[in-house]
């Protein structure tokens, strides 16, 4: 039987034991596949009339668990739950549809357990959270997820968990959910320019926000990327410059030439030319114009809502709001890009600190823990020392979070950050997990030093020996 055939059976028997209750608890993650998972759970927990609560956490912990456990409620973990089987309490009725890698020494203790890293599926390129999520929903039988009319949320989480970046579109699994979703007619997907912002940004400022890839001359610089695309023959066409979207194919063809010709006269890398053209996914249902057209859009507005505390926005938005909800998460779209570019300038002002193996910066509390990781990963793309991981502090309630983030070429020289980060936690007494290219951690205080010493010769002896 092949991996994905036994998966289809493992998501079987976990809707089953979904189906025997009247009533279930969510726990999801904070971040745009969280979102995505549990929007799609609850669609599928309402048209079986199943009763059931959302709960979004930043980190699963053996607090929360205990929490859980006492609810005495049965619960379906999405998106988290595979990092943490060995503190998962005895007895607990759970259902955990998740992608990260898996806590081996407490594989046995949860029978309904949906990963795809259990039957050789790469959990990290392959099925997002969102997209096991969809699985244990069409397991469910629900009257319409088996033509795919939820596929389109799945997409935006596999988007929003970056699994399209490796190879420049989405594979394995996610292109399976993204065809039944294109067959349903509520997904499209086609070669296009990888700048982020198509459906709502003016032109130029595609150029002038860059970061991935990084524009050399052009991104940072307004005045450069107006006076380039003038050269291209485009200007703004009246009293207000054109969206990428109100260009014609001609148009958009001659942006895309003209950059590749810029950037191989900057001398810009391989890896780099080859982010200028990829794979964009446009969600048929939602107007055109709008954050929500654009899956990669569309995951940055749900990251804006639940990494600030408003979980509950982004899942309404997920659920259809397109009134009350959708205008407060625009709001808060607003403040997550201006955290960014702020969280930016903070790592270039104080610079980022390179050991032997790894370099990081430690934004203490500066920056938000809920998106430092984004402004580590960030910072890594736009860094000239890509061939090295880098690591990210910030301050949290519940102690000093760590997001760790890496390359595909380093992964290919051994390094796998969930492994890394589990480990060195565990030594100084907190708690990680993730992939092999972003993961992250929570500390105690006063164990920076010791964390990174583990670290740096950890990822040394992985990239060294290929470990």
């Amino acid at each position: 039987m092949s991996d994905h055939l036994l998966m289809k059976q493992r998501a079987d028997e976990c809707a089953a034991a979904i189906r025997r209750h009247g009533e279930v608890r969510v726990v999801s993650h904070i971040d745009a596949d969280g979102l995505t998972a549990a929007a799609i759970m609850c669609h599928a927990l309402d048209r079986l009339g199943i009763e059931h609560s959302v709960r979004f956490v930043k980190q699963l912990d053996k607090e929360i668990l205990d929490e859980v456990a006492d609810a005495n409620i049965p619960t379906v973990f999405t998106d988290l739950g595979s990092g943490m089987l060995s503190d998962m309490p005895r007895g607990m009725d759970v259902v955990i549809a998740d992608h990260h890698q898996i806590d081996q020494d407490g594989a046995g203790n949860i029978t309904h357990h949906l990963n795809p890293h259990l039957f050789g599926i790469d959990g990290s390129t392959e099925l997002s959270g969102a997209g096991c999520a969809y699985l244990l929903a069409q397991s469910l039988s629900c009257p319409g997820i088996q033509s795919g009319d939820l596929a389109d949320l799945a997409i935006v989480g596999a988007v929003g968990d970056l699994q399209a970046r490796k190879f420049g579109k989405l594979v394995g699994c996610n292109r399976e959910i993204l065809k039944q979703g294109r067959d349903r007619g509520v997904l499209n997907y086609k070669k296009d320019i990888s700048f982020f912002g198509k459906q709502t940004r003016e032109v130029f400022r595609l150029l002038l926000y860059s970061s991935d890839p990084y524009l050399p001359g052009l991104t940072g610089n307004e005045a450069a990327s107006i006076e380039f695309l003038r050269k291209v023959g485009i200007d703004a066409g009246g009293e207000r410059w054109r969206r990428w979207i109100d260009l014609t194919k001609e148009e958009q063809q001659k942006v895309v030439s003209s950059l590749v010709q810029h950037c191989i006269s900057r001398r810009m890398s391989s890896y780099h030319l080859h982010r200028l053209v990829t794979e964009g996914y446009t969600l048929c249902r939602e107007k055109e114009g709008t954050e929500m057209r654009d899956a990669s859009e569309y995951s940055t507005l749900l990251n804006a809502t639940a990494r600030y505390g408003f979980a509950d926005v982004g899942l309404a938005v997920c659920l259809g709001d397109r009134e009350g909800k959708l205008a407060e998460a625009h709001d808060l779209l607003k403040d997550h890009r201006k955290n960014l570019v702020e969280g930016l300038k903070l790592v270039r002002e104080r610079g980022i600190t390179k050991l032997a193996y790894i370099q990081y910066f430690d934004a203490g509390s500066s920056i938000r823990d809920t998106i430092v990781g984004i402004v580590a990963g960030m910072s890594l793309s736009n860094s000239k020392n890509r061939d090295t991981p880098i690591l990210a502090f910030a301050e949290s309630d519940a102690g000093l979070k760590v997001s760790t983030r890496g390359t595909q070429s380093l992964i290919r020289k051994g390094l796998n950050l969930a492994d890394a980060i589990g480990a060195c936690a565990a030594r100084v007494g907190g708690t990680g997990g993730g992939h092999n290219i972003a993961a992250g951690a929570t500390i105690p205080r006063g164990s920076k030093d010791e964390f990174l010493e583990l670290m740096d010769a950890m990822v040394g002896e992985q990239i060294t020996t290929g470990k």
